[in-house]
């Protein structure tokens, strides 16, 4: 995975968050209670694939019943099919280290989360996202339905096992419309310096990450300049850190580059935004 574009992705898939699991308190039953579990959650992963490290380390103190696993952080219930990397970005704007989480064994919020029976239902959410991010991309996702189960399950076991290469050149090839020939390293570096030292009667490059996120917000009909919802009348926002990856990039970024490097395994960019809100006095006169 040579380049400059490459060598992002790869550091990024490799990013792990150090995590504190403690066992709630209702499904103790023992004393003292179990310390809590540390582990380094990969940020590409999803929460019900720690499963098979928590089970045994929890097991003596459990309640008797059947297992289905979930999680919550302060008495949120987490998102199973969101990559905990996502999860970690969108709930800690001020980051954790570790992050606190709770896993529960019993008592499933099915009123809250949608089903996980086992690893199979995360494979499966998996693979439909890249379906759906196949059929964005190309109008179709021929190349994803066409898949053997053994192709998927090797996908899927990359995936989880963490063999980064494995996953990537299978996908290059389920997706190749999405792996143009990488730049050499300087030739991207003068693409860049060309664009931001552009001068244009703008006040920002349309291509540029703040761009694409005003564009998304007015799409939800909303803008982080001014957002005039029913729920909040008199409310103003203001942008105050973008989250992608763990990473807080500046606005003026590229959105091309942040498309190439940042995107998850499935292909979907998840950019977490945190806004400043203010009363509009305009509207309260």
């Amino acid at each position: 995975m040579g380049g400059l574009g490459s060598e992002a992705q790869k550091l990024v898939w490799e990013g792990a968050i150090p995590l504190e699991i403690r066992l709630h308190e209702s499904e103790i039953t023992t004393h003292p209670p179990p310390p809590p579990a540390l582990i380094l959650g990969p940020r590409l992963a999803y929460l019900p694939l720690l499963a098979h490290q928590l089970k045994p380390y929890f097991s003596d103190t459990l309640p008797p019943g059947a297992d289905t696993v979930w999680f919550d952080y302060r008495g949120l219930p987490l998102k199973w099919h969101i990559p905990i990397g996502v999860l970690f970005d969108l709930l800690c704007g001020e980051p954790e280290r570790p992050w606190n989480l709770t896993v529960h064994f019993r008592g499933y919020p099915t009123d809250i989360l949608s089903p996980c029976e086992d690893e199979d239902s995360v494979k499966w959410s998996f693979i439909n996202s890249l379906k759906e991010a196949a059929y964005i991309i190309n109008g179709n996702c021929k190349n994803i339905m066409n898949m053997s189960q053994a192709d998927q399950l090797d996908l899927w076991r990359s995936l989880v096992n963490g063999k980064l290469l494995t996953l990537y050149d299978t996908l290059k090839i389920l997706l190749p419309e999405l792996f143009e020939a990488e730049p050499s390293i300087d030739q991207e570096l003068s693409r860049i310096n060309i664009e931001e030292s552009r001068t244009t009667e703008t006040t920002s490059n349309p291509q540029d990450l703040e761009n694409a996120i005003n564009s998304r917000c007015k799409e939800m009909k909303e803008t982080p300049d001014e957002c005039q919802s029913e729920s909040f009348p008199y409310r103003k926002t203001e942008i105050k850190l973008v989250r992608i990856q763990g990473i807080e990039p500046k606005l003026d970024i590229p959105f091309a580059w942040v498309v190439k490097n940042l995107t998850n395994p499935d292909h979907f960019l998840h950019i977490s935004v945190f806004v400043n809100a203010s009363l509009d006095q305009t509207n309260l006169r």
